[in-house]
């Protein structure tokens, strides 16, 4: 893989940025949480500029894809644009209706933007299916995550057009490389603001990001942060090999929580209030790592994918 990014995705990056500059940010996200809403005009912003085709583009692929996720998240955009723009056209090979909600067929739990979605992704085995969401298969679940979430019929998760067969080992990777590239974004964000934060909030005369026990603690999660983006990158430049994206997703969900706990204990008391925006990221932080069964179950799939242990 190469490191370097190419003049067409320096582009892609440079266009979604100016996007999300005047559709997205934390004082947009916080007020969509409040209300338990996505983020309909960013969706339909990101649609009409072209990027939900970006995964099946003739120049553009996954891993543009996962740039686009990334920075999407980073951004704080309460959009299911890694389930809609990532992993459904991947598994599907075609752009769904959208909003998209992902899930799995035996697994009653509260699912990400699921009172938004309009189709259906769901895994069930090594076997998936995609079904249109009809009003009353969703029952909205009151969160502090800052995603809408809501509980899926399971009538809603059984039905649907049946993908190829061993569609539900293909959805199962991208969901992880997707989860991946969320993690990473909403780490980027957390980790940019309290940065800021800390180059300006002064103790003992100084800016206490000035002090050498801080600029560790900054410093080790920049380096979580960095190996979740090769990691993430990697699988999907890949074509998300099991492995790869069970280690991706394993990596990047356990980097997550170190990432929360620093950038809360560095921020002080205030980190822990609405009023101070780190928890536009924090929040989203913790939702990520409850999902798919967390980052222990992400790592036990990689050591099965890679010496074949049981479960």
């Amino acid at each position: 893989m190469d490191f370097e990014l190419s003049d067409d995705q320096r582009a892609v990056l440079e266009a979604v940025d100016a996007l999300l500059a005047r559709h997205a940010g934390p004082a947009r996200a916080a007020e969509l949480a409040a209300k338990g809403a996505a983020d309909d005009a960013l969706d339909a912003a990101l649609a009409e500029a072209g990027f939900g085709e970006i995964a099946l583009g003739a120049e553009t692929g996954a891993l543009e894809a996962v740039l686009v996720t990334e920075r999407v998240a980073r951004a704080a955009g309460a959009v299911a644009f890694a389930a809609g723009g990532l992993v459904a056209p991947l598994v599907a090979g075609r752009v769904l209706p959208g909003p998209v909600a992902l899930a799995r067929a035996d697994d009653a739990g509260p699912v990400r933007f699921a009172p938004a979605a309009r189709t259906l992704l769901v895994a069930d085995g090594a076997a998936a299916r995609i079904g249109a969401l009809a009003p009353g298969d969703v029952a909205p679940v009151r969160s502090n995550f800052g995603y809408p979430v809501g509980r899926i019929a399971e009538s809603a998760r059984r039905r649907g057009e049946p993908l190829a067969a061993g569609a539900g080992e293909r959805l199962l990777a991208w969901w992880r490389v997707g989860l991946a590239a969320e993690a990473l974004g909403a780490m980027e964000g957390a980790l940019r603001f309290t940065v800021g934060y800390v180059s300006q909030r002064e103790q003992f005369g100084r800016p206490i990001g000035s002090f050498q026990a801080v600029q560790h603690r900054l410093a080790e999660c920049a380096v979580a942060v960095e190996g979740a983006r090769w990691l993430v990158y990697e699988a999907a430049a890949q074509g998300a090999p099991a492995e790869a994206a069970a280690c991706a997703a394993g990596f990047a969900l356990a980097a997550a929580g170190s990432v929360h706990r620093e950038t809360h204990q560095l921020s002080g008391a205030i980190g822990y209030t609405t009023e101070h925006a780190l928890h536009v990221w924090s929040m989203r932080l913790q939702a990520l790592r409850l999902e798919l069964g967390g980052p222990g179950a992400q790592l036990r799939a990689l050591a099965r994918e890679r010496w074949d242990a049981p479960a």
